[in-house]
């Protein structure tokens, strides 16, 4: 049988050439790429060890023998070279092969050192480089017809994913045993992984917003944030819900749950403020500002410790980011995360996560999961 080209193929084929315009602006002959996701954006090659070098009349993928039969059904748009000696060799050699002086460009916060200086003594002066960050991100920001297909599946499971998991968040279980249900249950339903490790912290350690779960176990009155992505046909989902354990009506213990409600609830409204705020040609800094504003009439602002959100896609955090100065201009077909939170020392941390995708209505919410403040 003769093996099948990814599903994706045909609405990706005009990636390499959209590069391509941009080459005119940054006066480049080429374009060195040597991020891995932004190598499976362009050609559809998912391994490790891979760098692809665009010109304006070809695309060579350079590897190595491990994924020579991987590349033959994997890649597009690009002709693929076997590397005997190393890539950065494979790559100078076939750039002594153009005539004349290159303009190459490049991402500087992609390349390493070591790459450059080596790429530079194998190929010679006749190389020009050209810093030019975040052209495949930009083109990557804006997802195709076949990116959100697979964006809202990733989306819808990880919303199935929590609805079942969340009857595991119960008192005298641990965060790591929490944790390893969601994870074990995407994978149950078809994911390849975790978008990032997936967060469950509780207690005072839910008002840290990137703890790791541990050995800790669950208890009565406490908040339990839980952070979590899976990876379906290789997109990444991500979404948090934050719960509270414990229904008592009494004493000390009312006014924690009065107290944590309450916050909720400001959680809640600062989130339904950004997502209103989204359209088409508003800024990404205009959605945290609508946030902010909420938490700060409310004054909580000084509980509001990171940006609104970030892009999503291939990678859990891409372009562009919700935050204070971002200028970048949201547009239809990009796909955010919106997840204002508070956290407060001692007491814990509330943040409601879910994903937006712009369109020129608005924002429509891809993640399902119910944002009820819940009492378990």
């Amino acid at each position: 049988m003769v093996a099948q080209k990814p599903v994706h193929v045909k609405s990706a084929r005009s990636r390499i050439h959209r590069l391509r315009l941009s080459f005119s602006a940054l006066n480049a002959d080429a374009l060195l790429v040597t991020h891995l996701p932004n190598i499976r954006y362009l050609c559809g090659f998912t391994g490790s060890a891979g760098i692809l070098l665009v010109e304006h009349t070809r695309a060579t993928l350079f590897t190595d023998s491990r994924y020579t039969l991987q590349a033959r059904q994997e890649v597009y748009d690009a002709s693929t070279a076997i590397a005997a000696h190393g890539l950065i060799r494979a790559v100078a050699e076939a750039l002594k092969g153009r005539r004349g002086a290159i303009r190459l460009g490049f991402a500087p916060a992609q390349v390493t050192v070591a790459q450059k200086t080596a790429l530079q003594l194998a190929a010679g002066a006749r190389v020009r480089w050209l810093a030019a960050p975040d052209l495949i991100e930009r083109l990557r920001a804006v997802k195709d017809p076949d990116e959100l297909a697979r964006m809202r599946q990733s989306a819808r499971l990880i919303s199935d994913v929590w609805t079942a998991s969340v009857r595991h968040v119960k008192p005298d279980v641990s965060e790591l045993a929490v944790a390893a249900e969601i994870e074990r249950s995407m994978k149950l339903q078809g994911a390849s992984g975790p978008s990032f490790e997936t967060i469950v912290a509780s207690g005072p350690r839910s008002a840290w917003p990137h703890a790791r779960p541990t050995p800790k176990l669950l208890r009565k009155n406490e908040l339990v944030v839980l952070d979590q992505g899976a990876i379906l046909r290789d997109y990444c989902s991500d979404m948090t819900r934050t719960v509270f354990l414990g229904r008592s009506s009494v004493g000390a213990r009312a006014g924690v749950r009065n107290k944590v409600r309450s916050l909720y609830a400001a959680v809640l409204e600062a989130q339904e403020a950004a997502m209103a705020a989204i359209r088409p040609g508003i800024s990404a800094a205009s959605v945290d500002v609508a946030a902010r504003k909420v938490f700060k009439r409310l004054g909580l602002e000084q509980y509001f410790t990171h940006s609104t959100g970030h892009g999503l896609g291939l990678e859990i955090h891409e372009m562009p980011r919700l935050g204070r100065g971002e200028e970048t201009l949201l547009e239809a077909g990009m796909v955010v995360t919106v997840e204002p939170g508070v956290y407060v020392e001692r007491l814990g941390g509330i943040r409601i996560e879910d994903e937006v995708l712009v369109t020129s209505q608005g924002a429509e919410v891809l993640t399902s999961a119910s944002r009820e403040f819940l009492e378990l």
